[in-house]
């Protein structure tokens, strides 16, 4: 017997599907074990010794592995293909090492970027072993973000109250949500004038044109910067006649974009669909390990040889020879950091077209399938070729030009099928038809039309803009910018309006602290150059503690010289460098730090238990207070119902665990945290009265809380008011006897839903004249019912068999 251990219990059903009996396929829900969240868990005065501790819900995976390693004879780890898939493969391996399980064992280690048949059996006949380069850079790189996070954090707490933490990548990602709004804050309008001209040719066809040389020189940005200016160029212009002086026609290809990276994929899925990186990732996750698209975290934009022919044999059959390349395109990857990057995001099958998973797929899976889809394809297609015109059209007297420029589609190319878009992009005010032209040719004035425009600060980051950002940057990797970017909100650091980033005070001021006390931390080169490091380790060209080693030797320096920092130091920082920010020049040029409740104090930044906050220089005698960072959190915080130490972990489901509880009515499987001010309420599921807590399996916690689950044909089960049932349409069906929702099949629901009769759906059968309430004719498991406003009525048995008019719906709830 062969022990087949994956992550997840998606990836372990698909692949169950494809091994056989020879094989026992478990998952372990990702890591089983990681540093404890308290001090000392890396100690680098022994050698950066770490601390490992099995979760929860890590003892109970272990302890299903233990029991099925006891009975195989190979042991096949078959975790992702990443960093995060060795390290969970090699925590799997240490804790069977120390149980000394591993004598007479044959152990593999397998990756594969895709599951399907194919891919799954040629990894299992290729096994390797595990590669410690890849845990080593794990390992640094789970170190640094430990190192940093508890020894920075407490720091941060202390001259900072109110401040939640800092982290290595998290704080440099602030950084540049602050800096942009700084920018925008400090941002001048400036005012500049634009001047259009209609020109019509001799057959009346209109060319609409902008002047771009006056007096003879070529007309700069804010060469025209008032009213005053733009009708003086008006004047010159309506004084003058003008002829063609040059037609240019030139075609350009437009090529397509590469398929789908991970960086990629979040920022087209927040510009097009509107998903958080976060919310992408989850999908694509449930979309690999399910079978449809290859890994999706990579940073390669390459394609295999059979996913190319697979895309070309696509484009001949949808859209036909012309869109078909002659030869194959293939992309190279240009990042210079590109890790564990062997292929791009791509469907497992092309042939599975969008339309073809509709059904197997739900709203939001199949939108983000269809833009994986079609950017795959499309990447293989033909270009676009654009016509592209360029009009001049010069004054009598040659000191006057104006320009008109056109583009039409000759040939749309891959834009048939998909078209990448942009952040913050202007409108293209080139695509548009030009008439035909001849140099020398006289053209008619129109009107002309002079604009005012003001310059415009640079826009606050999307999601997409800030993932193109930080690549850009070389800061973090993809595959972290999901968790950098939830937890900057979590925090309070920053808050989302329209789409964008606007950072909170509390966010600002941690940047201020951070950037005058840790500068060198948060810098973009030296937060690159890290990851650029974390790299090396994973090629195997650096020694993992070296790195540690060079990096705590300088980190702890700088913690130790601000240690002894006072408050008041911090505050005159944060009250120098926010003071545009926090104090913004008034419209009548008074003070702005000038008290609005005493009129004789002057306001600064303070401190207090929750944070900080403006407040007066005349207090006691002046009360006067302005908070700078939301208390209402904390406040919640202080008052939130804490977990419960006896709560126990039974899996996860997308990065949410899932609880074992029990409440005053008995025990139940919870989805999430527990509720708080700021957060919705988790999903619940009470336990069957036919399952123990102690007999309760990770598979069927998992299948509660997914409740209703569908088994297939549109048929689902459910639990509700009165049990288990499974529902196909209008039919219904109780669950009694050995069935339950753990055992049914789709064999067996539609043998049950055979026998059950279909329930007609409500009936609006007229108005009760003296409440004035609509009378419905309602259908519930005990059969029909009479419902109006809030109150249900039985039928009696002498009518139920007779079609019930407004009349008969009155008398029974008259009678009653």
């Amino acid at each position: 017997m062969k022990l087949v251990i994956v992550e997840s219990p998606a990836k372990a059903k698909t692949i169950n599907k494809y091994l056989g009996k020879d094989y026992q396929v478990l998952a372990s829900f990702g890591h089983i074990r990681d540093l404890p969240s308290k001090d000392g868990s890396v100690n680098p005065d022994e050698d950066f010794a770490m601390t490992w501790e099995l979760s929860a819900g890590g003892k109970k995976r272990l302890a299903d592995i233990v029991k099925a390693v006891k009975e195989c004879d190979t042991i096949v780890l078959a975790s992702d293909p990443d960093r995060e898939g060795e390290a969970i493969a090699w925590h799997i391996l240490e804790e069977l090492k120390t149980k000394k399980l591993l004598k007479d064992k044959k152990i593999e280690r397998v990756v594969f970027h895709e599951i399907t048949k194919s891919a799954v059996s040629e990894a299992i006949k290729n096994p390797r072993q595990i590669d410690d380069n890849l845990v080593s850079a794990y390992m640094a790189r789970r170190a640094l973000d430990y190192l940093v996070g508890f020894t920075l954090s407490p720091v941060l707490w202390r001259k900072l109250p109110g401040s939640k933490s800092a982290g290595r990548v998290q704080s440099v990602a602030l950084r540049l949500i602050c800096e942009r709004e700084t920018e925008i804050e400090k941002f001048k309008a400036e005012e500049y004038w634009t001047i259009d001209a209609e020109l019509f040719t001799k057959s009346q066809a209109l060319i609409k044109s902008r002047l771009i040389q006056l007096d003879g020189k070529k007309l700069e940005k804010f060469d025209l910067n008032s009213e005053e200016k733009a009708l003086k160029a008006k004047a010159k212009i309506e004084s003058q006649d003008f002829s063609i002086a040059n037609v240019e026609r030139k075609k350009t290809n437009r090529y397509p974009a590469p398929p789908f990276t991970t960086s990629t994929l979040q920022q087209e899925a927040a510009r097009k669909l509107r998903f958080s990186a976060k919310k992408t990732m989850q999908i694509a996750q449930k979309l690999y390990e399910d079978g449809f698209i290859t890994y999706m975290r990579t940073d390669a934009v390459n394609l295999s040889k059979e996913a190319i022919e697979a895309c070309r044999d696509a484009i001949l059959k949808y859209f036909g020879e012309a869109y078909l390349p002659k030869i194959p395109k293939e992309y190279k990857t240009k990042s210079k950091n590109a890790q564990e990057a062997h292929e791009a995001i791509r469907p497992s099958d092309v042939m599975n077209t969008p339309k073809k998973m509709e059904a197997k797929l739900d709203n939001d899976a199949h939108k983000l399938y269809e833009l994986i889809w079609k950017r795959t394809v499309a990447c293989q297609m033909n270009p676009a070729i654009m016509d592209k015109v360029v009009i001049d059209a010069i004054s009598n007297d040659k000191l006057i030009m104006l320009r008109a420029n056109g583009q039409v589609i000759d040939f749309d190319g891959f834009l048939k099928l998909y078209q990448e878009s942009k952040d913050d992009s202007d409108e293209d005010d080139e695509n548009k038809i030009l008439p035909n032209v001849e140099n020398g040719e006289n053209v008619n004035k129109g009107e002309i039309i002079p604009e005012q425009h003001f310059t415009v600060p640079p826009p606050r980051f999307t999601e997409a803009s800030l993932v193109k950002k930080l690549e850009e940057l070389g800061i973090g990797r993809p595959s972290t910018y999901a968790t950098i970017i939830a937890v900057l909100q979590e925090r309070k650091y920053v808050k989302v309006e329209k789409l964008r980033f606007i950072p909170e005070d509390r966010g600002r001021i941690v940047t201020v602290f951070l950037e005058n006390f840790f500068k060198k931390y948060v810098e973009y080169d030296f937060t690159a150059q890290l990851e650029e490091f974390l790299d090396n380790v994973s090629a195997g060209e650096m020694e993992w503690k070296k790195l540690l080693s060079g990096f705590w030797v300088k980190f702890i320096k700088n913690i130790e010289a601000v240690k002894p920092l006072q408050i008041s130091e911090v505050i005159e920082k944060i009250d120098e460098v926010l003071s545009y920010h926090l104090f913004p020049p008034r419209e009548d040029n008074s003070d702005p730090r000038i008290c609005p409740e005493c009129g004789q104090g002057k306001l600064s930044v303070k401190l207090g238990k929750f944070g900080a906050f403006i407040g007066c220089s005349n207090y006691p005698d002046c009360k006067y207070t302005k908070p700078l960072t939301d208390t209402a959190d904390e406040e919640a915080t202080s008052t939130a119902k804490t977990p419960n130490a006896e709560d126990k972990i039974m899996g996860e489901i997308n990065g949410m665990n899932i609880y074992l509880k029990k409440g005053p009515y008995g025990f139940y499987v919870q989805l999430g945290e527990d509720a708080t001010a700021t957060t919705e309420k988790p999903k619940r599921s009470a336990l069957p009265k036919n399952i123990t807590p102690d007999e309760l399996t990770s598979e069927q916690a998992i299948r509660l809380v997914s409740m209703p689950f569908d088994l297939g044909e549109d048929i689902t089960v459910n639990t509700g008011k009165f049990g288990p049932y499974v529902k196909q349409g209008n039919k219904s069906q109780s669950l009694r006897g050995e069935d339950n929702i753990f055992n049914i099949t789709l064999e067996r629901a539609k043998e049950l839903l055979s026998n059950a009769k279909e329930r007609p759906s409500g009936q609006l059968l007229g108005i009760n004249p003296k409440n004035k309430q609509e009378v419905h004719l309602l259908s519930g498991r005990y059969g029909p019912y009479i419902k109006s406003g809030h109150t249900n009525y039985a039928i009696p048995k002498a009518l139920k068999e007779k079609e019930l008019s407004l009349e008969d719906a009155l008398s029974i709830i008259n009678g009653k």
